[in-house]
């Protein structure tokens, strides 16, 4: 009798543990939602922050010389708001896609790339200097204002930059292949 009591335990546990297996099997570690969370990511970042012309226009100390300048005092702080505004939007839309990226190299990029140990251990180096960056970038423009650390921003766009790089080549299997034009063949039977 305690033997059948200690069996249908056991199988209790034993159908138990696949049905949460079962349920957890749904939710696959590579599903397409982190694939293409980490392409628009990866777009984010190389088509819509990164540009050069795009930091460099945010961050332009010629703007600010020019409105101390041109623009009565209340109108220059105004401007000094509004740039630290834009830059410190600029650094957490960075920061956010750069964990975006993280969280797919972290969970799903080794079931998707065959990445070598060297190329893993630059990229955990790369992402945590850039999220230490953003941070730093981050309080520094809250503190000090936009125009206070220019190399910090070259900094930080260069290393997003190289992480974009090593991403895209992760992320290399999603682009479309481009097909030549079919050659006139034909088929032997």
């Amino acid at each position: 009798m305690i033997q059948l009591i200690f069996f249908l335990f056991v199988g209790a546990l034993l159908l138990s543990s696949l049905f949460f297996l079962a349920r957890r099997g749904s939710r696959a570690e590579g599903n397409a939602h982190v694939l293409v969370e980490a392409r628009q990511a990866l777009n984010a970042l190389q088509l819509g922050l990164l540009p050069h012309e795009l930091v460099g226009r945010i961050f332009a100390d010629d703007d600010r010389e020019y409105v101390a300048s041109a623009a009565p005092g209340p109108l220059y702080e105004l401007f000094l708001n509004e740039r630290k505004k834009v830059a410190l939007s600029w650094v957490k839309q960075v920061r956010t896609q750069v964990s975006s990226l993280q969280r797919f190299h972290l969970g799903a990029a080794r079931f998707y790339t065959r990445l070598s140990l060297r190329t893993e251990i630059e990229l955990a180096w790369h992402f945590t200097a850039l999220l230490v960056t953003c941070r730093a970038l981050q309080c520094l423009v809250y503190v000090a204002g936009p125009f206070a650390a220019p190399r910090m921003v070259g900094t930080t766009a260069t290393v997003a930059a190289r992480v974009c790089e090593i991403s895209e080549k992760s992320l290399a299997f999603l682009n479309p292949v481009q097909f030549g034009p079919l050659a006139n063949r034909s088929v032997g039977l």
